[in-house]
């Protein structure tokens, strides 16, 4: 296994789109183990639908933000966690997002379908859904655990080396996804 070299590179984002059960999360919780046994340094950007919470009700984190804070950092000697309440505001797009987070080696964003962003598709055959690939022009590359008729490299599902390496090399500049984004607006 060959190391990385954080000096090749500057910060690169690559997304992952699939269905709800495709095995995404799954998958990346196999891949960035691997990424960081090779030196690099991952974070991950997900979308999640509608309500969520990572505080605990009743918690002061959670008190503080009920009452109408903007924003609630909670701090410890292991993790810090920022939590900002758009109150109403529209939901920030991915290069807002992108701009807010620690320089990595690589950023994987699971979900934002909608923004023009290098995507691996994770289909799993048993989940009985479609392909997104002929709809999303942004899928550069399949991994799934069944062969797939396409030109578009491709890994299987198990083979997380192989996996690794179509996500590093189908991976953009975050300059890249932030000057497409200023482009479009």
């Amino acid at each position: 296994m060959e190391r990385w070299t954080p000096s090749e590179t500057r910060m690169k984002v690559i997304g992952l789109a699939g269905w709800s059960g495709a095995g995404k999360t799954t998958l990346l919780s196999r891949v960035i183990p691997y990424l960081r046994g090779r030196g690099m340094r991952v974070s991950v950007i997900k979308h999640a639908h509608h309500e969520f919470d990572v505080d605990v009700p009743g918690k002061d984190s959670w008190v503080h933000r009920q009452s109408g804070a903007t924003e609630v950092l909670v701090s410890s000697t292991r993790r810090w966690a920022l939590m900002h309440e758009l109150r109403g505001a529209d939901e920030p797009r991915l290069p807002e997002l992108l701009a807010k987070m620690a320089s990595v080696d690589l950023v994987v964003v699971e979900g934002f379908k909608r923004e023009p962003l290098n995507k691996i598709e994770v289909h799993r055959a048993a989940n009985g859904k479609p392909l997104l690939l002929p709809d999303d022009p942004c899928i550069v590359g399949i991994a799934s655990d069944v062969a797939v008729e396409t030109r578009l490299p491709f890994a299987h599902l198990d083979d997380i080396a192989a996996v690794a390496e179509l996500m590093l090399r189908s991976a953009i500049g975050v300059d890249d996804v932030l000057s497409s984004a200023a482009a479009e607006s």
